[in-house]
């Protein structure tokens, strides 16, 4: 098959507009991830493409071998056109097409991590990256928040769609997820350290936008207001690396009493 040469091809010209068009992604449910890592690792937890579009001078064949008895279209670009449609600076071998993933939420959700108003779609992607590796079972996007399927939110993920159930969801509907869980909102005025918190029981965490700190209805919400102490020459994480201290300091209590 003859690789394709043009970026007005039909497929080419879909793929392109899923990465840059939130509300094609969400209209068609569908996402678009970039790299051969992500998609192999996309394939190990049993996700397989629609689409995979690929430069035949770097692509991975052992991949495209595995494709061959699925559904899946692939197909032969040029790798000025693959750079096209990539979104990141120096284009990889290959693009694939998926349906967004929907694990399933457990019945009784514990523990679950909410991000309020993160707009960074790297910071959320690390956040849902680092939530997954420290055991979340759960994470609820509040009104705010970047699409969790933006191009760079995926990327920063490395995966971690496809194991955790992610939903988006009112104020409302958050607080039917936590009623019966102990909540506490990360904030750097908050009157306990991470560390005095009994993490043990079944929790939530709530996590804001490191400029503008947490929104109302979340400090409503939370039970209690938990910092991280730093020394005064510092005055705030990152969000993303904020989450993951108070993740992991969260995982050491469990993991100790069940030992």
């Amino acid at each position: 098959m003859n690789a394709i040469s043009s970026t007005r091809n039909k497929r080419v010209r879909y793929v392109k507009s899923l990465q840059t068009k939130a509300r094609l992604r969400r209209s068609e449910r569908k996402l678009v991830l970039e790299g051969n890592r992500l998609i192999v690792d996309a394939l190990r937890r049993g996700a397989e493409p629609e689409i995979l579009l690929y430069a035949p001078e770097t692509a991975d064949y052992e991949l495209i071998a595995r494709l061959q008895d699925t559904a899946c279209a692939i197909l032969p670009v040029k790798q000025d056109v693959l750079s096209y449609i990539s979104d990141t600076q120096h284009s990889p071998g290959s693009l694939a097409v998926y349906r967004m993933p929907k694990p399933p939420i457990p019945r009784s959700a514990e523990p679950v991590l909410v991000l309020d108003g993160i707009s960074e779609p790297g910071n959320l992607g690390t956040i849902l990256r680092t939530a997954a590796a420290a055991g979340v079972s759960l994470v609820i996007l509040a009104p705010g928040c970047a699409d969790p399927y933006n191009p760079k939110a995926l990327r920063a993920g490395m995966g971690a769609h496809f194991l955790l159930p992610l939903v988006e969801a009112s104020w409302k509907e958050i607080r039917g997820f936590c009623q019966d869980l102990a909540t506490r909102a990360a904030t750097a005025g908050g009157d306990c350290a991470y560390t005095d918190v009994d993490w043990r029981d079944a929790w939530a965490l709530i996590v804001g936008n490191e400029a503008r700190g947490l929104s109302e209805p979340a400090k409503r919400l939370a039970q209690r207001q938990i910092s991280i102490p730093m020394t005064a020459e510092v005055e705030s994480l990152n969000v993303a690396s904020a989450a993951a201290v108070i993740l992991f300091e969260a995982r050491r209590q469990r993991l100790r009493t069940s030992a």
